[in-house]
């Protein structure tokens, strides 16, 4: 058995290690993809719909009027659905962890059980496993935490999640929302202004598209063109339609 200066010096030496290794890794992909979320719908609706509307010969006041209502409406139910998910998913966590807690009490023999069963999945032997499922029995909070997140793969939800993604989905959905409109800000025709927002947007969504990419480990450039070829054909259909409609 270490000794109490045996354990200090492992102790010091494991954080001697850590700190001469520092991995970095990407940690914030949950803003990240509420940001992709709502600037990809934020980018594409208010396009589609300026689009249409500019190929049903209405004016750039009208196509502007109605693109910023479509904005702040996208932007309120946009916000609100991510709400809703980031709430489920606490409420989802808060129920398994109530569960969790109160089969810890009534058959604990059987929860070791399972903290062996997963110890075992990962090739680690009964005579390697069973000290670690005794100190998890002494050490209730340390066992549920270990149970929820290697049992059910849940991780604590931060309480303030709902908040802020239904906060970053709207303004990321604003902010996209707006760039279709720009050039009927300033040009009155609405079919000379839909060329300017067309070459704007698709300018917008390759720009997007590279940092979804670059962000998310993928190619950034396939994921640029994939997402304006998305932009364009979503525009394309609305401005056919609208023409179909209303020649």
């Amino acid at each position: 058995m270490a000794t109490i200066d045996e354990r200090r010096h492992l102790d010091a030496e494991k954080q001697r290690l850590l700190n001469q290794h520092k991995e970095k890794h990407f940690t914030a992909g949950e803003i990240v993809r509420d940001i992709i979320i709502g600037v990809s719908d934020g980018l594409t609706v208010p396009f589609a719909l300026a689009a249409g509307l500019s190929g049903a010969n209405a004016t750039s006041s009208i196509v502007l009027t109605a693109g910023i209502a479509e904005v702040a409406a996208g932007a309120i139910s946009m916000g609100l659905g991510g709400y809703l998910a980031a709430k489920s998913e606490a409420d989802h966590y808060t129920r398994e962890l109530k569960r969790e807690e109160e089969e810890i009490i009534a058959v604990p023999d059987t929860e070791a059980a399972e903290v062996a069963e997963i110890l075992a999945q990962y090739g680690i032997e009964p005579h390697e496993y069973a000290p670690v499922v005794n100190a998890l029995r002494k050490k209730p909070q340390a066992w549920l935490d270990f149970m929820m997140k290697f049992e059910l793969g849940l991780e604590k939800p931060d309480p303030r999640r709902a908040l802020q993604s239904a906060f970053t989905i709207a303004v990321a959905y604003i902010l996209g929302g707006l760039v279709p409109l720009i050039p009927y800000m300033f040009i009155p025709r609405a079919t000379d202004a839909v060329v300017g927002s067309v070459c704007l947007t698709l300018a917008a969504l390759l720009i997007f598209g590279y940092a979804k990419g670059y962000f998310t480990g993928n190619k950034p450039i396939s994921s640029a063109l994939q997402t304006a070829l998305i932009g364009a054909i979503a525009s394309a259909a609305a401005f056919g339609m609208a023409k179909a409609v209303h020649p």
